[in-house]
Parts: structure tokens; sequence; C-alpha cells
């Protein structure tokens, strides 16, 4: 492969460095403080075509491609995180009406989804009793004479509070993952109940909540995909959705360590930079080499992505190296920071917080461990 970016990469990277430098970063602090969703920003995603990076243009995406999509995820994620999860989360909604919906589906969702007049998508997969092991989930879908009925809680849903559309999964057949659907249910939905959003560690001006299903009734044409087709639907919909954790990742890490260099340069100790005492110069060199070795293999799985080629083990791969890389990085920039890295004077402190879901969202490291021995197994 080759890791010059194209022209319209390179183009959909500027534009999401210029607009989270412009407009992103200055406000990043106050939204987290304020716990406040970022509409203003999303609008602004939008309208930059950030919110269907690899949807066609048919449908007001920019037809860019995984890779050019990454680029800009990390652009974004070193300038608010969660910003990055909402964008993140919108992106993935849309590809996986793009790729199983029908031409009805996509006609009605897309350009909503990627003009913002739907705000954001949602991803409703988890359940209270539900993470890691999705076929096992309890919302059941009965089919009726107009349509079908939805009975069942989800948790952990980033952008519930304010998605024109969910990606809703539920059981329609025995137990397993042959037994599961997926459907397409909007909001306002006569039964769909959006929760109290919960209070997170970080990335705390994204909108997380808990739906709650009771006799929601969805038209027939609702059903994404063939009935029983969920499951797949939902592992191949993650496997394009860790290369964007990878990339979101990267861009938080990287932010860590720029906030830690900046600190290094201008702290002194016994009458020098602490920049120039060996112990933070590796701990800073460990930071860029790690993120950088996380950064290729990102670009590895999102290139073999585009090319429509096997990727499933590379973005796992991806995912596992750049969320554990990220989060020894930003921890090794607060100790740089020493006890104003504690304090929330300074940026660190978020980026800490931000980056330690990269490890359980999206399937926990653990998930991905398994996800690669698997491969492997089969495979080698």
């Amino acid at each position: 492969m080759d890791f010059a970016p194209t022209e319209t990469q390179a183009l959909i990277a500027q534009t999401a460095r210029e607009f989270a430098t412009r407009r992103i970063a200055p406000i990043a602090g106050e939204l987290d403080r304020q716990e406040r969703f970022p509409l203003e920003l999303v609008q602004g995603l939008a309208e930059l075509g950030l919110l269907g990076v690899n949807v066609k243009s048919a449908w007001g995406g920019a037809d860019a491609g995984a890779i050019a999509y990454a680029l800009a995820m990390k652009e974004v994620a070193k300038a608010c995180a969660s910003t990055a999860v909402t964008m993140a989360v919108t992106n993935m909604v849309a590809e996986v009406i793009q790729r199983f919906g029908s031409d009805e589906q996509r006609e009605r969702h897309l350009p909503a989804i990627t003009s913002g007049r739907y705000v954001t998508g949602a991803f409703a997969l988890s359940e209270p009793q539900v993470g890691s092991d999705p076929s096992a989930l309890a919302t059941t879908a009965k089919r009726v004479p107009d349509g079908w009925v939805l009975d069942g809680q989800k948790q952990w849903i980033t952008n519930g509070a304010h998605a024109g559309v969910m990606v809703v999964w539920a059981r329609t057949g025995a137990a397993g993952a042959k037994g599961i659907s997926c459907f397409l249910v909007e909001q306002g939905s006569s039964g769909l109940i959006v929760g109290k959003a919960e209070d997170k560690l970080g990335l705390r001006a994204s909108n997380t909540v808990p739906l709650t299903f009771e006799e929601c009734r969805v038209p027939a044409s609702a059903l994404l995909g063939e009935e029983g087709m969920g499951f797949r639907i939902a592992m191949m919909a993650l496997d394009g959705g860790r290369i964007g954790i990878a990339a979101q990742s990267i861009g938080i890490g990287s932010a860590a360590l720029d906030e830690a260099l900046t600190y290094a340069r201008d702290r002194q100790a016994f009458g020098k930079s602490i920049g120039e005492f060996q112990a933070i110069q590796w701990m800073l060199a460990d930071s860029r080499t790690e993120l950088d070795a996380a950064d290729l293999m990102m670009l590895r799985a999102a290139w073999l992505k585009d090319e429509g080629k096997p990727f499933t083990r590379e973005a796992a791969m991806a995912k596992l190296m750049a969320s554990e890389a990220a989060n020894r990085v930003a921890n090794r920039c607060m100790q740089i920071h020493g006890g104003y890295g504690y304090t929330r004077e300074f940026a660190v402190e978020r980026h800490l917080r931000d980056v330690r879901v990269t490890t359980i969202y999206e399937g926990t490291s653990e998930i991905q461990r398994l996800v690669i021995a698997r491969d492997l197994l089969k495979t080698s």
C-alpha cells in the first residue's frame, strides 16, 4: 500500500483539521465542563460532508473512502473526543444503511443524516445485561399485520437523545445469533422512550442514554436487510467502526502528547526545562513511537477496507493497538505534568478521561484479542 494520501484524502483531512482548529478546539474544554452536546459543531461537520465521508455523493456523502474518514476522525478527535464519537457513530449508521438498506431506506435516511437534518444517527446494540455477547440480546420484535412491535431495553447508546434514526437490533427468532434482525427506528416513534443521560467519566459532551421500547410500533419497511441477518450486519458494522475508534484513540493520544511537549519545554526544574531530562525524553519518545505504530496499523486496515479485501483481523489489531497505546500515552503525559496535570486547568486531564473508554466500546480489548486469535487459528 502507498502511505501517501491521495488528493481527495488530503483535502478531507485538511478540511477536518481546519474546522477542528478553528471551531472545535477553542470550546472543547467548555463543552466538557458544561456537559453540553455540541449541536453547532455537528451541524458544521454536516456542512463539510463529514457525517458521511464514505457515503456516495448521490445521498449527500463525500464518497471519499475509509482512509479519508480515518484521517478526518483523527483531526476531530485531537480537538474534542466528544465531538469525534458523535461523528463516528453517525458515519457508522450511514454506512450500515448504505450497505444493507433498500433503495427506499437509503433515499429516506441517508440525505437526512449527511445533511445534518437528523442531527445524528445512533447504533442500538448493547443492552443492560448484554455487552460483549450480542448474540444473547433480549429485545424482541414481533411481526404484526402492519409491521413490527419492539419490546426491550438498550444501554450505552451514543447520540440516543439526538438521533433522527437509530439502527436497533432485536430478536425475531430462536435464541442465538441466527434469531436476530435489524430495524431502523426513527426518533419520536410510538413506544420509544429515551432515558436520562449517563453521568460519565469522560466524553462528557457526548450524549449517552438508555433506550426503552414499550410496544414500539414500526412499519414493515423498517426491517434492515433480511430477517435473521442482524448479527451479520452488526459484526460487519463493528469491523468498520473499529477503524474509527483506532483513529479517535490516536487523535486523543496525539493531543495529550502535544500538551506534554509544550509543558516539557516550558516547565523549569533544577535550573533547566524538564524536557532536557532523559526520563522525560524517553516518555515523549515512547509515546510518539507507539502512536505512529498504531497509525500505520489503522491505515492498513482502512486501506484493506477501501480495496474491498477482508479486514476484520486488521481492524481489531488496529483498535487494540491504538486504544491501549493512547491510554499509556495519556497517562505518561499526565505524569509529565506532575500535580498540574491532575487539575482541570490543563487539558491533559480531559484527554486522559476521554481516552479511557476506547479500550471498552466497539468491543473491549479482550474481545479484540479473541477476534484476532480466532482468525489466526482459522487462517494461519
